[in-house]
């Protein structure tokens, strides 16, 4: 039985505990029936399922009442579906970040998208990243040239998570000058005259992922999402609340490493007796609960401090990403030498999960990254 202690934590509120426990339910009534085999038709299928599930609710404000995002139950909802399976957290993730900027920024009217992205009718992706512009957001070169009420978007965007299912793009191209200032975000409808799909991209832990050109793509002016020159703020306030959730995604990972790695240690034996009876085996795994505890309450520090009307969370929301997703690798590899050669057999929980961590490091901001992060806003503090 994984571990629920952490729900009588003083961050949570009773929705959060029933919301915690009425999904982890659904998750083991229903994640099982997904065939992973077809990555793209997996996804599609998981939106559709958390769309009628009602889940999907949390990942964009409601367009007809919009307020706040609850970043708590955002986390918990990714370190439960993360838990469960890691491309049905994949799917529920990117209907959030891909529709932040209409949660956050969005006209009315562009806010009917989230109707759809929040019913798991129509996929969204959040493209910003480029061939020589990943972490280096500010130098991005793909152009949004303004000419009678429409932009002309010219350019590339690659490593786009939903690339080539999605239904609609949150695009982030330079409308001015050089540096973040000359930044503008964009909704893209994915059957845009111009806009094709250049590659699609294979990971070692399967996700929908693709390079994109924009070649004479317009929009009209209507489908700037705030005002022109906002976009690198309205990419950082983005980040700065889904951030938390792929610390939350990592929790949920390394949770599932040690629920497992408890139930080996348990029956497994070795000289006679359980696997745990071993000392150094006892060492390992109080090292994965801590790793495991310690990330929780980052993750939850941050979600609880935006959640309380933090305008900016970015060093706590940088702290939780950089510890969880490096210490649930730790805690996975751990599991993975615990269960010997079966942590390495193809298919296995285990296994899975050592592939499935290790982009958690890399996107939406870096390890390396966030260390630059944390340290520029504990010197600027």
């Amino acid at each position: 039985m994984p571990d629920r202690s952490f729900l009588d934590w003083p961050f949570f509120e009773p929705r959060h505990r029933e919301l915690a426990e009425a999904l982890d339910a659904w998750c083991a009534a229903n994640l099982a029936a997904i065939d992973h085999a077809d990555t793209d038709a997996a996804c599609v299928a998981l939106v559709r399922m958390l769309g009628e599930g009602g889940w999907l609710r949390h990942s964009a404000v409601d367009p007809d009442a919009p307020g706040a995002l609850d970043v708590r139950s955002l986390c918990l909802i990714r370190e439960t579906l993360a838990r469960h399976d890691g491309l049905a957290d994949f799917a529920f993730a990117m209907q959030g970040l891909g529709t932040g900027a209409l949660s956050l920024f969005g006209s009315p009217e562009q806010r009917g998208w989230l109707r759809k992205t929040r019913a798991g009718a129509a996929l969204s992706a959040f493209a910003l990243s480029e061939p020589r512009s990943g972490s280096d957001v500010a130098n991005m070169e793909t152009v949004a040239y303004y000419d009678s009420g429409e932009y002309r978007i010219d350019g590339e965007k690659t490593w786009i998570s939903n690339g080539g299912i999605a239904d609609v793009y949150c695009l982030f191209a330079r409308t001015g000058g050089p540096g973040a200032k000359g930044i503008s975000a964009f909704i893209v409808p994915a059957d845009s005259p111009g806009l094709t799909v250049a590659e699609r991209l294979e990971t070692v832990a399967p996700h929908p992922l693709a390079r994109l050109k924009f070649e004479g793509v317009r929009v009209p002016e209507a489908a700037r999402i705030g005002e022109e020159g906002a976009g690198f703020r309205i990419a950082m306030s983005v980040l700065d609340v889904f951030r938390s959730t792929v610390a939350a995604a990592a929790l949920g990972f390394a949770r599932r490493a040690l629920d497992e790695t408890l139930a080996r240690v348990r029956s497994r034996q070795l000289f006679g007796a359980p696997l745990f009876d071993l000392q150094m085996v006892q060492g390992h795994i109080a090292e994965m609960a801590l790793d495991v505890d310690a990330a929780a309450l980052l993750v939850y520090r941050a979600a609880w401090t935006k959640d309380m009307g933090a305008p900016r969370v970015t060093r706590e929301a940088a702290m939780a990403k950089l510890y969880a997703t490096d210490r649930a690798q730790v805690v996975i590899d751990k599991a993975v030498q615990i269960h010997g050669g079966d942590g390495v057999r193809k298919g296995g929980i285990v296994e899975s999960l050592y592939r499935e961590i290790r982009a958690l490091r890399i996107y939406e901001g870096a390890s390396d990254v966030q260390k630059v992060v944390i340290a520029r806003q504990t010197i600027g503090g």
